[in-house]
């Protein structure tokens, strides 16, 4: 699963989320790609199982790009535990999706292939998304 190496703080506030995209809003290495259309925290487990059904439908032929990265803790405190005594330990890692942003992007298979197999992955992230494609794609 996806995880930082390292991190400078521990635990993050959890933020406002507003607005669209600013950056990695286009196809910038495959010809295929999925891109959400709305807000969300998407966990690295849900990221990891996105990643296994677009690689096992592509039958490993082709080049997957994974474009989002969790990089964000969210803290856990334990169960039964009272309130108080300061913030609970990281639990695991989240990457926060704005829309418009490129989730995976794929290359070196069909055109039906790439449709089919985004949309398995996208069957397990939490989130709306869309099949786009390069704008100077042309089939065989």
């Amino acid at each position: 699963m996806l995880s930082p190496k390292r991190v400078r703080y521990r635990r993050h506030h959890r933020g406002h989320y507003r607005g669209n995209s600013k950056r990695g809003n286009t196809l910038a290495f495959g010809t295929f790609g999925l891109k959400a259309l709305e807000t969300e925290f998407v966990p690295a487990r849900t990221i990891e199982a996105a990643r296994v059904a677009l690689t096992r439908f592509m039958k490993r032929e082709g080049k997957v790009w994974i474009r989002i990265f969790p990089d964000k803790p969210i803290t856990r405190k334990p169960a039964e535990v009272r309130m108080g005594k300061g913030k609970g330990a990281p639990d695991h890692w989240i990457a926060v999706v704005k829309p418009g942003r490129i989730i995976f992007e794929a290359e070196g298979v069909s055109l039906e292939v790439a449709e089919q197999a985004m949309a398995l992955a996208a069957q397990k992230l939490n989130l709306k998304t869309k099949f786009v494609v390069r704008r100077d794609f042309e089939q065989e």
